[in-house]
């Protein structure tokens, strides 16, 4: 794991370095699904890897690969939005319905509600965050059936919305975080102006992203490495294989009764 934080930042510096363009060629796309694979690996063991390096991994695999993006900026953007967003929330893909709740719901209050912001292009800025974080993490949860969620939310109750209405919110309010003065000094109105005007791109990318790494795993993944373990543990008879796929297993939710080699038992002879 200590070679993965170098490796996604040579990644970022070949996109960098071809900033308007995208290189994501079968080699690039091999190296990122090699990089994400390493990321599964050792599933007992506890890795350490800054949050924005390992968002930035997951970008260039849903933005960059999947979706042909050239901006090098807007994949730092949103890697660093994500990170924000995240640490300050303390979300964790083991978070309850109601934390997530909660979550979402402080969100679409702060959205509704420009006041306690310094100025206005910091209040357009993150208010777009908001959309883009809500529809790109949480897409399910703007359903036009209430969840269940807002329905214990009382007193006061939540405005009739849904996906389109953060869309088009997320879509104005980065267009005018961009036209704002303040976005020219600090050098971010290219970017806000790519963010507003390819919302849709970023969102799916965000979505896929949630799906895949953060609220859930990327099972197909997962299932490879199940199998690899499994056929690990059939050459060598280490039963520490056998752990590792008992608990890819557990992330499959699969039932350990129908793998007859999950079940717990002694290694078979080994044969001279």
């Amino acid at each position: 794991m200590w070679e993965l934080e170098p490796q996604i930042e040579q990644l970022k510096q070949v996109i960098e370095e071809n900033d308007g363009r995208n290189v994501a060629d079968s080699l690039f796309a091999r190296n990122v699904d090699r990089l994400l694979s390493v990321f599964y690996d050792d599933i007992g063991e506890i890795k350490t890897i800054r949050l924005q390096r390992l968002f930035e991994l997951f970008l260039i695999k849903t933005l960059y690969v999947n979706r042909r993006s050239t901006d090098a900026q807007v994949l730092t953007y949103l890697a660093e939005m994500l990170t924000r967003f995240l640490w300050s929330r303390e979300l964790l893909p083991g978070a309850t319905t109601a934390q997530l709740g909660d979550l979402l719901t402080s969100l679409v209050e702060e959205s509704q509600d420009r006041t306690h912001f310094q100025n206005l292009f910091e209040a357009y800025r993150k208010l777009a965050d908001n959309s883009l974080f809500i529809t790109g993490m949480f897409p399910r949860s703007l359903d036009r059936r209430r969840p269940a969620w807002r329905r214990r939310r009382a007193p006061a109750p939540l405005p009739q919305i849904d996906r389109g209405y953060f869309v088009r919110l997320g879509k104005t309010y980065y267009r005018m975080a961009s036209d704002h003065e303040l976005a020219h000094w600090t050098g971010q109105d290219r970017v806000l102006a790519k963010l507003s005007g390819h919302f849709d791109i970023y969102r799916e990318a965000l979505n896929e992203l949630s799906d895949r790494f953060v609220l859930g795993f990327d099972m197909n993944l997962i299932a490879d490495k199940m199998l690899d373990n499994l056929n690990a543990y059939r050459r060598s008879g280490d039963e520490q294989y056998l752990d590792n796929a008992r608990k890819y297993a557990a992330l499959l939710s699969v039932d350990p009764a129908a793998f007859g080699k999950l079940r717990r038992r002694r290694p078979p002879p080994i044969c001279a």
